[in-house]
């Protein structure tokens, strides 16, 4: 294992149109959900000029249901139901801040082509009899923990998040009103001793008011020098003391000008940043989206669930690092596999812990869901701004707590 090193990660803010789509597939998730916890929705959402589309299939008692002829509607919807969805949709993308001539939260056109859920999907997962409930899907899930941060998160992407959410509080808040929604960072660290402790590169995109580009239409200097002297107060802010220098490299908007942005600059799609949801690219990652899919779907709650048993092990002060992978197949309940790497920074051996993990939390979907109290409106925020290193908020982010320390410490003593 490298002890000295560069390393990169990336961050995007709720108004880049990946995010957008994001959050607006997390709406209907919540909507759903609010509804009828044991609703099953895999909503995908495409952004682009003044345009949103829906698709994917969804169960929901009272919203959408087979069946409920006395709704005389041959597709199954409850009446008003419709018009919820497009309500709830067109108020995340207000919340969000568009309010731009190609992209308006009140003028954009909207299609909601959401349909039922497969009937072959839905035997293969409900519980039903003595069958389990099975896994909404097949695929690998990984989950990571690291002592870098005090919240057991890569530090690039640490600071990456914290930079964006710094500026779009600051955005909503009016003490930065030359901010526009659409925003990108990405944070170079340097390692030594595999601890970050300088940073030589850091890069803020962020689209803005009309004048306060470097070049292109209407450049003002002195505007550009506000928006640029604002974003390093940022840098200064968040970054610890001391990890910028006179050698630390510093692009901010280094086009020169980012006026035009979100979906209106680049089409959004669902589940296009899912580094950025999870660890920067210091851990594997299955592949799996997280928004839009309610949490019988392994993809998400699997990943919670590896990333809550991963961040255990590294508060019981068990690893410094710790990486787990769980692996499912479609309608069966239990895991194929557990696979943990302490990268060799473990206190106790692997195999031990592979075997200890399971019998703390059960591993199948329902049991991940029961455990993390996961059938709940709880996934809107978890869409912006990553999906780990959150601070648990009452029923929001359970899988970021440390719940589990004394009970792992006892099970492998």
């Amino acid at each position: 294992m490298r002890k000295s090193f560069l390393f990169t990660s990336e961050s995007v803010s709720e108004g880049h149109p990946d995010k957008v789509a994001d959050q607006i597939s997390d709406t209907i998730v919540d909507l759903f959900l609010a509804k009828d916890p044991e609703a099953r929705i895999a909503c995908e959402t495409l952004t682009t000029t003044q345009l949103v589309v829906l698709a994917g299939e969804i169960r929901c008692r009272g919203v959408y249901e087979f069946g409920k002829v006395e709704w005389k509607d041959t597709d199954y919807w409850a009446p008003g139901a419709k018009d919820e969805i497009e309500a709830a949709v067109r108020n995340t993308v207000k919340e969000i801040g568009y309010e731009q001539s190609g992209f308006h939260w009140n003028e954009f056109r909207f299609e909601n082509n959401l349909h039922g859920q497969s009937a072959e999907i839905a035997m293969g997962v409900d519980e039903s009899g003595n069958k389990d409930e099975g896994a909404g899907d097949q695929g690998i899930m990984f989950g990571y923990a690291t002592d870098e941060t005090p919240g057991l998160m890569p530090a690039t992407l640490y600071y990456s998040h914290k930079i964006l959410e710094r500026m779009a509080a600051d955005r909503h808040s009016g003490a930065a009103p030359f901010l526009e929604p659409d925003a990108k960072s990405q944070v170079t660290l340097a390692y030594e001793n595999e601890k970050p402790v300088r940073a030589t590169a850091l890069v803020v995109s962020t689209q803005h008011a009309p004048g306060y580009s470097e070049k292109g239409k209407n450049p003002d200097s002195a505007k550009y020098a506000e928006l640029r002297d604002y974003v390093m107060g940022v840098f200064t802010d968040v970054l610890p003391a001391g990890f910028i220098s006179d050698e630390t490299a510093i692009y901010i908007n280094p086009t020169g000008a980012f006026e035009i942005g979100g979906p209106d600059g680049d089409a959004g799609v669902t589940g296009r940043k899912i580094i950025v949801d999870t660890y920067g690219g210091a851990a594997p990652h299955g592949g799996g989206a997280f928004s839009g899919k309610d949490p019988t779907k392994v993809d998400r709650s699997a990943a919670y669930v590896a990333r809550y048993l991963a961040k255990n092990v590294v508060a019981a002060g068990l690893a410094r690092r710790c990486t787990i992978q769980l692996s499912y197949a479609i309608g069966i309940a239990e895991p194929l596999s557990v696979y943990v790497d302490t990268h060799g920074t473990g206190t106790v051996e692997e195999a031990k812990l592979e075997a200890v993990l399971p019998k703390l939390v059960r591993l199948t979907p329902k049991g991940i869901r029961e455990h993390l109290k996961l059938n709940a409106p709880i996934y809107k925020k978890t869409a912006a701004y990553g999906h780990f290193g959150r601070d648990p908020e009452g029923d929001t982010f359970t899988w970021e707590k440390t719940d589990l320390v004394d009970a792992l410490k006892a099970a492998i003593a």
